[in-house]
């Protein structure tokens, strides 16, 4: 028999996976806690008891994906034996097939959280874990001292990218280039200019 913490935590599971669904279908326009709760299969005032409003719902799965990409930073980390140049590569190639693959998504986990309190500050923690993995990668490319700065450059650069690749803006016709290629050419920079440093 199921308990009621179990069905709990199911209906939850089920609320955040439609929303996620319609997210990546619509933009967060698109979702709703009416037509989330009817995608999930609940009663209308599920979703209420689960998310106190669309915009912590939308916080939780931009959190989750936080995590997710985490994980999978850490697992280049641990997985590659290369170059810290080679594992930058890897972890900026997973950053952007969230981008291309989930740009809403994407777009999400770049916005500053907002909903109440506890599920701010949850995806501001996940939010802190992923740039760590990102630091350490970098701080090992160019030294710790000078990772903050890279990073910066080196996010911006990508989500600019990400973004024109997103939009049709990046066509290889026109650049005679890809989104991986320039990635390819931001990296080698970084490495070269660690490598004089």
């Amino acid at each position: 028999m199921v308990s009621r913490v179990e069905s709990a935590a199911a209906t939850r599971r089920a609320l955040l996976d439609a929303a996620a669904d319609l997210l990546d279908s619509g933009g967060p326009e698109a979702v709703t806690l009416r037509e989330v709760g009817a995608r999930a299969g609940v009663t209308r005032g599920a979703p209420y008891r689960h998310f106190p409003n669309k915009d912590s719902l939308l916080t939780v799965i931009a959190s989750e994906a936080l995590d997710q990409l985490t994980d999978d930073i850490r697992a280049v980390r641990s997985r590659l034996r290369t170059s810290s140049a080679g594992m930058l590569q890897q972890a900026l190639s997973v950053l952007m097939d969230v981008g291309r693959g989930q740009p809403h998504l994407y777009r999400l986990m770049f916005t500053s959280p907002v909903g109440d309190t506890a599920v701010v500050d949850a995806a501001e923690r996940a939010g802190e874990r992923a740039q760590d993995e990102f630091l350490a990668i970098i701080g090992d490319l160019v030294g710790e001292q000078y990772a903050r700065h890279f990073a910066a450059l080196i996010l911006a650069s990508v989500h600019g990218v990400t973004d024109m690749h997103a939009h049709g803006h990046l066509a290889t016709d026109k650049w005679n280039t890809t989104a991986q290629e320039l990635v390819s050419t931001l990296v080698s920079m970084i490495d070269r200019y660690a490598q004089g440093a």
